[in-house]
């Protein structure tokens, strides 16, 4: 059952081109923004993540926003580590703890194909910026035996770099905006300067996909929307601090293009991995917390996108990491 719903109603642009960076290596990563420059043939940087691709799922996936989801689902790929490691994650067991399985950039590439041919409406690539040096060869191989767009799943914390190598690839960004404080950036993700480099990387995103493109798709007497390409950000609403989401509601509507992005704005939190380390945030959302921040996104008129229903702060809609299709 998908729990979004949309929030009620209240373009200019084109895509822009940029020049490829260098190409990227395990020897000396800066695949993300820590740019730790780590060999990792030899040991794991922050993400904990091995010098090649692991993974621990893929399958259709119903519970994305509808756009993406669809009828049939979106084709997910859930890859091992992060280059966040949020303290409240709650995919730890692939994000901190390294659960999944090895795999070649070959059988990457028929895992996309065995997604496609099961209907599934997108390719969803979750959290793979750490593992750029194989991914790059495989989109480059694959893009052109694919009918369907190619999203990509992230938490926002991108180098501009990394962007643009990707950008002729992917059709749809995913990302989160999870923060505006430095001070919460740090405290729980361990990246002081999130917000700066996420809301660049944003805004580099919506350059190259310009205006937001959908579709209508129907089967079987059903029917919805499909987005080809475009920007969603992700925003999930944290207790206690539902001001930095409404601050951050504000730089979205005066800094970004009305018409290239949509808003999801999420009350799924629930307490998982080490969220009992902090007490502020060890509780779930209030429906007071999380209708006030919808309540903001209306008012300034942030009104394309999906807000969830409160019931959506279940563990049952983190799927099994159990290396089904992989």
């Amino acid at each position: 059952m998908n729990t979004y719903i949309p929030l009620p109603n209240s373009s200019a642009g084109s895509p822009v081109q940029f020049s490829e960076p260098a190409a990227y290596s395990y020897e000396s990563c800066h695949c993300c923004p820590r740019n730790c420059q780590i060999n990792r043939t030899k040991k794991q940087g922050w993400c904990h993540s091995p010098a090649g691709i692991r993974a621990a799922r893929a399958a259709l996936h119903p519970w994305e926003e509808p756009c993406i989801s669809g009828l049939h689902g979106s084709g997910t790929i859930f890859f091992s580590g992060c280059t966040l490691r949020c303290c409240f994650c709650q995919n730890y067991q692939i994000s901190s703890e390294g659960f999944g399985k090895d795999i070649s950039g070959t059988r990457l590439e028929e895992i996309f194909l065995e997604l496609q041919a099961q209907g599934a409406h997108n390719i969803n690539l979750v959290t793979p910026t750490q593992y750029l040096p194989s991914l790059l060869p495989v989109l480059k191989r694959v893009k052109p035996q694919l009918f369907i767009p190619i999203v990509y799943n992230c938490g926002g914390y991108e180098t501009l770099e990394a962007v643009d190598a990707l950008a002729p690839y992917i059709d749809i960004w995913l990302p989160d905006l999870k923060y505006y404080s430095s001070e919460l950036s740090a405290r729980y993700s361990a990246a002081p300067d999130y917000f700066p480099v996420a809301s660049a990387a944003v805004k580099r995103m919506i350059k190259h996909t310009g205006p937001l493109v959908l579709e209508d798709f129907s089967e079987n007497g059903q029917a919805c929307q499909l987005m080809k390409r475009g920007v969603i950000l992700r925003h999930m609403v944290l207790p206690k601090h539902k001001d930095d989401s409404i601050r951050l509601l504000h730089w979205i509507h005066d800094n970004l293009p009305e018409g290239h992005f949509l808003v999801s704005l999420m009350s799924q939190y629930t307490p998982f991995y080490q969220s009992n380390k902090y007490p502020e945030i060890n509780r779930r959302i209030t429906s007071y917390e999380y209708q006030k921040v919808v309540d903001a996104a209306i008012e300034l008129g942030l009104t394309q996108g999906f807000m969830q229903e409160k019931s959506s702060a279940k563990e049952e809609y983190t799927p099994p990491f159990e290396l089904q299709g992989i």
